[in-house]
């Protein structure tokens, strides 16, 4: 059964609280993996994606989502933006180690390293490069998509990619010549 969460985003603007948990419901798992993507630990996912959730519900029930666009889009950015804070966060203090939410059974160790992998892959990327470059090359989406979901245009957007794929080619470089 499908839902129209613009519907749904309606009833929670007039004041049904208990109509955003159809939207959790439905979009949960993909925020997750994103979030995932983007900040490269479950914890820190988990805590970006709740804090992106109760801003979209204030937003959602303060009327500031306007339908112009999916409103699975308008999620993509808000989690986008919990994410890139927390990544900004994290640079300002890199101190802090990583936490990872004890084993639940849920997430297997493979999903866990290869996780791991693509945060030391990405670690070297300003939060708004590596967020343009997770929702295009990781997530899938085209270029308008992406651009709506991080608020830039489609040209901001590709400058982005760039310039993270430049230094990724250069992180690579450097690896290769330290191995060999």
């Amino acid at each position: 059964m499908t839902v129209d969460l613009r519907l749904v985003a309606a009833r929670v603007a007039g004041g049904d609280a208990t109509a955003f948990r159809p939207i959790v419901e439905h979009t949960r798992a993909p925020l997750y993996r994103l979030a995932a993507r983007l900040v490269g630990n479950l914890a820190d996912a988990e805590d970006a994606l709740q804090e992106a959730y109760a801003s979209a519900f204030r937003a959602l029930a303060d009327g500031r989502y306007d339908g112009r666009s999916k409103l699975e889009t308008w999620l993509y950015r808000i989690v986008t933006n919990a994410c890139v804070d927390l990544l900004r966060k994290r640079r300002e203090r890199p101190d802090e180690g990583q936490r990872e939410p004890r084993f639940d059974g849920l997430v297997r160790a493979e999903a866990r390293v290869a996780l791991r992998e693509l945060d030391a892959l990405l670690a070297g990327l300003q939060p708004l490069d590596r967020a343009a470059l997770v929702l295009v090359t990781v997530e899938g989406m085209s270029a308008k998509e992406a651009a709506d979901a991080l608020g830039c245009s489609e040209g901001s957007l590709e400058q982005r990619l760039v310039r993270a794929r430049a230094t990724l080619r250069t992180k690579t470089d450097e690896r290769e010549v330290d191995d060999g």
